[in-house]
């Protein structure tokens, strides 16, 4: 039998051990028989601790839908339910300009500019790191519309490639490879 222990928690309990024990081949054998188990245990403390927090989410990502009275997204990526709910989470309270940019970063997760037009009851919201329409901007538009009152309008306006944004600078392949709606014109 080898006198090696090969788990993580094997070896750190060895550790807090008298040094005569590191001779000990029953002692080690015990720990090289509980330290796999302990170091799974330590896995599933982490993995269900993750799901406190809803940036680190996976399993619990339904009951956090369930407890912000969201519709189960489960067909959706995992960061963009994410990205709903923790937007869901910041929409609460006084609706303003920076909270407006805080919900439409999370969900597009770049750089977001709002601007206020309070003469014709309008809101700006411009993404800057984002070419093309975002993903999950359906979503975006049904958190935004939750929060806001009733009179404003939003108005989303995006970042498009141009021909002078690609000319002499992408080649062919590169063009060829680029989704049609971050293009000026090819919709989404």
């Amino acid at each position: 039998m080898s006198n090696i222990i090969s788990s993580q928690r094997g070896k750190a309990m060895l550790g807090y051990c008298p040094q005569y024990y590191e001779t000990s081949r029953v002692f080690k054998s015990y720990l090289q028989a509980v330290g796999p188990e302990l170091d799974i245990f330590k896995q599933g403390i982490a993995e269900t601790l993750d799901q406190f927090f809803a940036p680190t989410a996976t399993w619990a990502l339904d009951i956090w839908e369930q407890e912000l009275g969201l519709t189960s997204l489960a067909g959706k990526p995992i960061e963009q339910r994410r990205s709903l709910i923790i937007s869901k989470l910041r929409g609460i309270g006084t609706i303003t300009t920076e909270l407006i940019k805080t919900v439409s970063e999370a969900y597009d997760g770049g750089t977001v500019e709002v601007t206020e037009q309070p003469e014709i009851y309008q809101i700006s919201v411009e993404f800057f790191d984002t070419t093309g329409v975002p993903q999950n901007l359906s979503d975006l538009k049904g958190a935004l519309e939750e929060i806001k009152p009733a009179h404003l309008v939003i108005r989303f306006i995006f970042k498009y490639l141009l021909i002078r944004d690609i000319h002499e600078t992408m080649t062919i392949n590169e063009l060829q490879s680029t989704p049609l709606h971050k293009f000026a014109g090819g919709g989404y």
